[in-house]
């Protein structure tokens, strides 16, 4: 029945895999529905309130860990129970991610939009994880090109940009199969 209702979030999944993400989305909608201050136990909040948060996080977790923390009636617990147990994707997310921050090139991507869609999903991870990540950061990603020297004899772009010497256009109009009609 709860899955024919829509989610604010997605719910947390049972292997914990989309932890950040739903503690992320879980507190932005806690704060905003000024229910933040029950799962940091900072003040004493009624029990209209802790109810609300209790619906709110048991309707956004995975049905198994709904039944594993069956016992748990107070919304801090429940959400330390599961900061305890999942928390530690971080130190498995953060090095994955900077590898691939480390190993980001603009001339793998076909165009710019996938180079930063690509970017932002890294740094959005690390970022995640406690990393700082700068703007001047991204910038010298950006930056990051490697400009090669490709000799005429080997580059087929130079067949339709400039004049070449017989055998280097013969090697090129071969090379991209381009024929003439009478030879078909």
């Amino acid at each position: 029945m709860s899955n024919l209702t829509k989610l604010e979030i997605n719910a947390l999944d049972i292997t914990g895999n989309n932890y950040m993400t739903w503690a992320v989305g879980a507190r932005m909608h806690l704060r905003g529905s000024g229910l933040l201050e029950i799962i940091d136990n900072t003040k004493t909040v009624s029990d209209e309130k802790k109810a609300k948060a209790m619906i709110f996080l048991r309707h956004h977790i995975h049905d198994g860990l709904k039944d594993e923390y069956i016992t748990k009636e107070d919304p801090g617990d429940l959400w330390q129970s599961l900061k305890e147990r999942f928390d530690h994707q971080k130190y498995v997310i953060l090095p994955k991610a900077k590898h691939e921050w480390i190993h980001l090139r603009f001339q793998d991507y076909k165009s710019v939009s996938e180079f930063n869609s690509a970017m932002f999903g890294i740094t959005s991870r690390m970022m995640l994880c406690g990393e700082k990540i700068s703007d001047y950061d991204m910038i010298e990603k950006n930056k990051e090109v490697d400009i090669e020297y490709v000799r005429s004899c080997d580059n087929p772009a130079d067949l339709f940009t400039k004049a070449l010497p017989t055998t280097t256009f013969r090697k090129h109009v071969n090379g991209i199969g381009m024929r003439r009609l009478r030879d078909l």
